[in-house]
Order: structure tokens, then sequence, then C-alpha cells
């Protein structure tokens, strides 16, 4: 085992020119803060407005406990100061959620939940008369404004600053040839991630380095055959003055030296990112576990119970039912466009692959001419999609006018609302395809039939028909992985933005 000194302290990194220093991280939690206290203020204003009235504005209801009057705005000041508090005590402005809002609004919406059954449970035990419309209105209202506020900061703040370069930290990727490239590459495409890779550092090998890497820096690799050193990589991240240090799965690296270089790196105020090579597995079923000193990485294994069935299905009837209510005149409107352009059927049901492989009939407004999948032969060689699996034409000819709009607007799935009704699909969830599709399927491919299909999902808020083949597949198998609540409710909510912003909808 190597036990590789460093004479002398590693010298503090100055903050890299251009790259941004951590100022912007402070200034981001303080717009955090900010933002959070706005968010709470607006929600106790609801809740005393909403609960007591213009009464209640004016100060005229009051708490009694034990002969003692206490005014309402007291009390919501009081649970207001509490809340910021305990929203800062959770960790729910780390900075390692800036950015991933998946996670931030997790963290937020599992604070909030500890939060209030804290003051459930403190009421209860004091025999407090505290309001229950008051929590009723404040807990939903808060959740919501919590998280409407941070998805603004993140996107015309956070985003906005990263889609032109800056608020990045730069960032030194450390491993063997592929590992190293491919984690560049990775970083590069998703500047959401905050990390700029400006420098590669890797024993050189035989592969190639692609074009899109020319704005990094590889002429620190070492030569063919030459191994990393703790004093080597910390030499070159000084010279850099990188912000963060991504150490990839296959590093070359003994634990020692990775012990060593985290004790430096800290001293240097450089962030140490490990990639453990796991992908495409959601934060919440990872776990970490200390044993010996060592630190070990639990995966749980994906798992739908009886009792988050009962939920998802809950959900999917009261939503089912009420977009059906509340969208009934616009699915009125739709069959007379439909009816009154060719005077053809208005639905169109076709047999899909559903949970299990079961089969069932999806309805959904016909956009389409009556004679498309006579026709459909004759344009296979115009198929625009990856894989040879999905069907897939921008100017698909067999589209009427009205066919166009609707799909546009995916107005023609709203019919998909009864089948969800009927315990065929679920308001969220991977496509349903065809059963020539799922022949096509290789094996682990079938993974995605583990859960109902649904009217939308990770494959329509994240580009739809813009996906391939291999991009669909992914994001269906993690939400199969990976479902949970809180996934669904912002899938939903993404939903809304992508029928608005209808890229991909063809």
């Amino acid at each position: 085992m190597s036990t590789e000194r460093i004479p002398g302290k590693t010298p503090a990194v100055r903050p890299a020119a251009g790259g941004g220093s951590d100022d912007w991280r402070s200034r981001y939690v303080w717009s955090m803060r900010i933002t959070d206290a706005v968010a709470i203020a607006a929600t106790v204003l609801m809740a005393q407005l909403g609960r007591f009235g213009a009464d209640g504005i004016r100060g005229g209801s009051d708490l009694v406990w034990g002969g003692v009057y206490v005014s309402y705005w007291f009390v919501g000041i009081l649970l207001a100061v509490l809340w910021w508090t305990w929203l800062e005590l959770r960790g729910t402005r780390a900075v390692r959620l800036i950015g991933y809002g998946m996670e931030e609004s997790r963290e937020v919406s599992s604070a909030v939940l500890i939060f209030f059954s804290a003051v459930a449970i403190f009421s209860f035990a004091l025999s407090l008369p505290f309001a229950r419309g008051y929590v009723l209105i404040a807990l939903p209202a808060g959740l919501v404004l919590l998280i409407l506020g941070r998805w603004c900061l993140r996107t015309y703040l956070l985003h906005g600053r990263r889609r032109r370069r800056s608020g990045m930290s730069r960032t030194m990727v450390v491993g063997r040839q592929r590992g190293a490239l491919e984690t560049v590459q990775s970083l590069q495409d998703h500047v959401e991630a905050g990390l700029a890779p400006v420098v590669a550092y890797y024993p050189v090998g035989k592969q190639p380095i692609p074009e899109k890497l020319a704005t990094v820096d590889v002429r620190n690799a070492l030569s063919q055959g030459e191994r990393p050193t703790v004093a080597g990589i910390l030499e070159a991240a000084h010279r850099n003055r990188v912000q963060a240090l991504v150490l990839t799965n296959n590093s070359p690296l003994s634990s020692a030296e990775i012990r060593h270089l985290s004790w430096y790196l800290a001293d240097a105020r450089i962030r140490l990112i490990l990639n453990t090579g796991l992908t495409d597995v959601a934060g919440p079923r990872i776990h970490t576990q200390q044993l010996a000193g060592l630190p070990l990485i639990h995966v749980s294994t994906p798992r739908m119970s009886w009792s988050r069935r009962l939920l998802k299905r809950g959900m999917d009837v009261a939503g089912a039912l009420a977009a059906l209510l509340i969208l009934s005149p616009v699915m009125l409107v739709v069959a007379a466009m439909v009816k009154a352009h060719d005077r053809g059927p208005v639905f169109f049901g076709q047999e899909r692959v559903g949970l299990d492989g079961s089969r069932f009939k999806m309805l959904k407004f016909r956009s389409m001419y009556t004679d498309a999948e006579e026709r459909k032969a004759a344009l296979l060689a115009a198929n625009e999609s990856q894989g040879d699996v999905l069907f897939k034409m921008k100017d698909d000819p067999r589209v009427t006018k009205p066919g166009k709009v609707l799909r546009r607007y995916s107005l023609d799935e709203l019919p998909q609302f009864v089948n969800v009704l009927k315990g065929e699909m679920s308001l969220v969830g991977p496509r349903p395809p065809l059963e020539s599709e799922v022949d096509k399927y290789e094996d682990y491919v079938h993974r995605r039939l583990r859960v109902k299909p649904g009217i939308t999902g990770l494959w329509q808020v994240s580009g739809r028909s813009d996906l391939d083949w291999d991009q669909s597949v992914r994001l269906d198998l993690y939400y199969v992985e990976n479902w949970s609540v809180l996934e669904d409710v912002l899938i939903l909510l993404r939903t809304v933005k992508a029928v608005f912003a209808p890229s991909g909808a063809y």
C-alpha cells in the first residue's frame, strides 16, 4: 500500500479567471434564503386570510391556551421563523443541491412534511387548540410556493448563467483515458451540473481524443505507461486553478492515495467528486454505510409494494376524473373538429402492450386518415427513428390538418384518461408500445413493462419525438427503477410546460 507523502502544505488554489469563485454560490444560497422567506411569508398571509377572512387580517383572531390569548399573527410569525430556520438546519439550501431540481424539490418536500408533523405532535402533546384549517391551507400552499420559488431561481438565474458558461466551476477530471474522456464529454453535455472541464489528467492510451474535446486541455496527460501520482495531480490542479476535481470510477489511484488526495484538496478548498460508475439510479436508492473505516455504497432493490401501487392508483383515478371533468368542453370541440374534417370516426383505438405484457385498446382522437395503416408500408423507407423499433416522420403525409394541431398540443391523447380510469394506463409511466415494437425489444428493455404505461412520462417531458430510441428506453427504465410520488407530481407539472412549448411533438 502506498504511503506517499507530499512535503509542505499545498497552497490554496486561487479563483479561476472567468470560471467564477465561490462568491456566486454564496450569493445564490442567499437568493434561496430570500426566496424561501418570501414564499413562507406569503403562505402565512394566505393561511391567515383563508382561515379567518378579513377579521384575521385585522388581527381579530386569537389562539386561547390555558386562559392566555395569543394573536394568530404572532403564531404565524413564530411559525414562519421556525419554518425558515428548519429549512436551513435540514440542509435544503446546501451547495450540493444547487442546480439539481429533482433532488432539491425532494429535500424541500421532506423538510416541510417533517416540520408540519412536528407542529402537529407538539400541538397534541401540549393540547394547543391550533386551527386545523390553518394548517390545511399552510401545508400545501407553502410546499407549492417553496418549490415554485426554487424553480424560478434555477430557471431564470442559475440555468441562464450556466448556459452563458457563467457560474461554473473549473473542473479537472482524473482517471484512465476512456473513463476520463467519457466523463469530460458528459460534463460538457450537461452544463446544468455547473462543472466546466478544463483539464483531463490520465495515462495516455490508444484511444483518439474526440474533436468535441478540443476546448479541454489534455496536454497534462501523462506519457504512455506513466502512472498518475498525488503530487502530479495537485500540481496540475494548482497550475490550472481548478475548483473541483472529478475522480472517475476507473481511477488508477490506490485507496491510500485517494485518502491523501482528499486531505490536500480540502486544504486547497477544491471539491472532490467521486464518480462511482452507477448510472440511472436515483438518490433515495443510494445509501452509504461505514464499515471498518470503509464507505460502502448500498443500492436498494426497486420494489413497487402494494401500498405504493394503491397510492399510485388513487392518484390516477382522482387525476383522471378531474381531467375529464375540467377538459370535457375541450374534448367536445376536438371531437367536432375531427368529425367535420372528413366525416370519419372521431376516436381511434389501437392495441398496445401494458403491464406485464397485457394487451389493451388505447384510445385517441383520430389524427390520421382512415387508411393510415395501409399506407404505412409504403413509408417505412422514410422512417426517421434510429434503432428500427419505432416509426417516426416529422412530415407524415397520413396526418390530417386537424391532426397536426392535435398532435402539436397533445390533444389527441385526451381520451386516454378513460384508459386510466379502466386501470389499463397510468397518468405517468413509460410510453405504451405496440406489439410489433415489443417483438423487437432486447431482453433488458422488457423491464419497461413492469409498470403501467402512462399518458405522460419522462420521455415526453424530455423531448418526445426528438429523442432517439436509446434515449427513450433509458428514460423509461430510469422511471421504472426509481418511481416515487414526488417524481410523478413533478413530471405532471413539467408536462404542462411541454404541452405549451411543444418541441418534439409530431
